[in-house]
Parts: structure tokens; C-alpha cells; sequence
């Protein structure tokens, strides 16, 4: 999963992205040293994301320092990840694009053959076999913000479509605001004042959202300049 930022938020939403993916959790999360997910010098688990972990019904174990059988083993599919596709990707991929990229690596990644009892499988079957837990009907609640610069059209983009915002804000930086699990992002100023509230499209579906009020004074702001 590629995210935005390194954030506490982005990282919810993309473990959880990749928990529906597969369709289940496991019962322990390993992760390596994260500022996000633990204190660094100790490993101790930060308060935030010992709520997250709860959230989900699952514990977290932190990588020992200087264990490579742990924490080398992660890296090394990160690692050929990035190899086989990372380094092949052009300048100026958007993330939904990159997103997509990435998806059809697993897909092929998938079909490498593994031996389980001396019998031949592939990763592919051996993941669908593995039993899993059950997930929350919605992601942990975590409020997530991403800045857009508003476009010509009185437009900001978010999560693969565009959102309506008043006439007269063309190069604004705003910020959209959604909390994980729920339909309707927000429009921000940096002053933290709300100027727009959408329906969610569905992501990626390249649609544009207009609010009925915005086309109305967009339309006069055009024929007043006339």
C-alpha cells in the first residue's frame, strides 16, 4: 500500500486497506522501530497505536535490534519489491496510478512457487489457506488530512476525484479532512474554518462533485467579469 505521508492517520488507513485485502487480520503485527508505531529507543508501544492494535483484536511485536532473521526478512521482500517495480516507475506517477502499479506486482508476486510438506504451492495459496480474524465493519477512526492546491475549475482532488470548493480560491492551499469509516470529507482552510462538505465518491472513480451552491456562485462570478 503507498500512502502520502508517513502519519499516524495514513498509516491506519493503509494497514487497514491491506487487512481488507486479504480479508482478516493475523493475531500478531510485527513491525520494525516506527516513530508512529512505538518509541524508538525502547520499542515501547505507543498509547495511540496500543488503541489501534485493540481496535482490531490483535498484538504487536516490535523487531529487536540487530535480529536479521526478524526484521531482514521484511526488508528483503521490500526490498525486491522496489527492485522489480519502484525503480522502473516514471517521474510525476500520481498515487492512484503507482497504487495500481504496485497491485499487479503482488499479483505476480503471488504465483512464486513454495514447498509446504513436500508438496509444490505458491505464495497465492498458501496466504488463502492461512486462517484469519475477523475485522471491524469500519476502519479505526483515525482523522485523516491530506493539503490540496485548488485548481482553475474551483477543484480539489482526493483519493481519486474531484470536490467543488467556492469561486475565488484558484492556487489556495486547503486541506481535505475525512475521519477513517465515514462518507464525507471536509474542505479547511488553514484557519481550520469548514467551506466545503461533500458526498464521498467512490475512490479512484475519477468523479467531480460539485455542491449546487458552488456552481451557482461560480456562474456569477463569471458573468459578473463579463
Amino acid at each position: 500500500m503507498l500512502a502520502e505521508a508517513e502519519t499516524f492517520p495514513h498509516l491506519i488507513q493503509s494497514i487497514d486497506a491491506v487487512l481488507r485485502r486479504l480479508g482478516g487480520t493475523t493475531r500478531r503485527w510485527r513491525f520494525d522501530r516506527m516513530a508512529t508505531v512505538c518509541h524508538p529507543p525502547t520499542g515501547r508501544i505507543l498509547p495511540a497505536f496500543g488503541s489501534v492494535a485493540k481496535y482490531y483484536g490483535t498484538g504487536v511485536d516490535i523487531c529487536p535490534p540487530r535480529r536479521g532473521n526478524r526484521k531482514g526478512v521484511v526488508e528483503k521482500a521490500n526490498h525486491s519489491a522496489a527492485q522489480r517495480w519502484w525503480r522502473t516507475v516514471p517521474d510525476g506517477i500520481s498515487i492512484e496510478a503507482g497504487q495500481n502499479g504496485i497491485a499487479k506486482l503482488a499479483v505476480q508476486m503471488d504465483s512464486r512457487k513454495r514447498e509446504l510438506d513436500g508438496a509444490p504451492t505458491t505464495v497465492a495459496a498458501l496466504a488463502e489457506a492461512e486462517p484469519l480474524l475477523e475485522l471491524p465493519t469500519r476502519p479505526f477512526p483515525a482523522e485523516l488530512e491530506q493539503t490540496r492546491v485548488v485548481s482553475p475549475q474551483g477543484l480539489v482532488s482526493f483519493a481519486g476525484n474531484h470536490y467543488s470548493v467556492p469561486p475565488g480560491l484558484t492556487g489556495a492551499h486547503l486541506t481535505v479532512r475525512i475521519r477513517l469509516g465515514e462518507d464525507d470529507p471536509h474542505v479547511v482552510t488553514t484557519g481550520r474554518a469548514v467551506i466545503a462538505h461533500h458526498r464521498r465518491a467512490p475512490d479512484e472513480a475519477g468523479q467531480t462533485i460539485r455542491d449546487t451552491g458552488h456552481v451557482i456562485a461560480l456562474e456569477r462570478a463569471v458573468l459578473a467579469s463579463f
